[in-house]
């Protein structure tokens, strides 16, 4: 139980628990001493217990388990070679492909083997399986003079 009751000089409305009947204390508000009165049935308050928050419900267990997985074997480094053409043409297992070839990748030496290298994969392909040879131009920067040059070669669609 609480003791109520006002200061006698600003008249702040003061609780103080009822242990401490008969004691001095410094006002909060205007910093006077005061002496907290005896319990009387005029200045005694019942303090209600504060109520208990509900309790809370049970937390669910929750059983996860973890799925097991066979040990996979690693992947092999070294992969078969592709199939030959003539083999994938025998099979009839054709996608299409591409391959592109830019004439300064076919000199060496002062030497141009563009032409020759176009007509031996050509070749190898074969002309049922050739879908399309188109020319393409593109630039580069040479790296000795620092100047773009420009270039050209082919690129041939082809099944295989």
């Amino acid at each position: 139980m609480d003791i109520s009751f006002k200061c006698p000089i600003c008249e702040q409305e003061l609780e103080v628990d009822a242990s401490g009947a008969g004691s001095t204390i410094e006002c909060p508000a205007c910093a006077s001493s005061i002496t907290v009165p005896n319990a009387g049935a005029a200045n005694v308050v019942a303090v209600a217990a504060t109520p208990l928050p509900p309790p809370e419900p049970p937390k669910e267990e929750k059983h996860f388990s973890v799925p097991v997985h066979e040990r996979v074997p690693p992947q092999a480094l070294i992969q078969k070679p592709s199939r030959p053409l003539d083999v994938v043409a025998k099979e009839g297992d054709k996608t299409m492909r591409i391959k592109t070839f830019k004439r300064t990748d076919c000199v060496e030496v002062g030497k141009d083997h563009f032409d020759e290298e176009v007509s031996a994969f050509l070749e190898r392909v074969g002309q049922t399986n050739i879908v399309s040879v188109n020319p393409i131009s593109y630039s580069f920067m040479e790296l000795g003079t620092r100047t773009i040059l420009a270039d050209y070669g082919v690129m041939i669609v082809f099944k295989g």
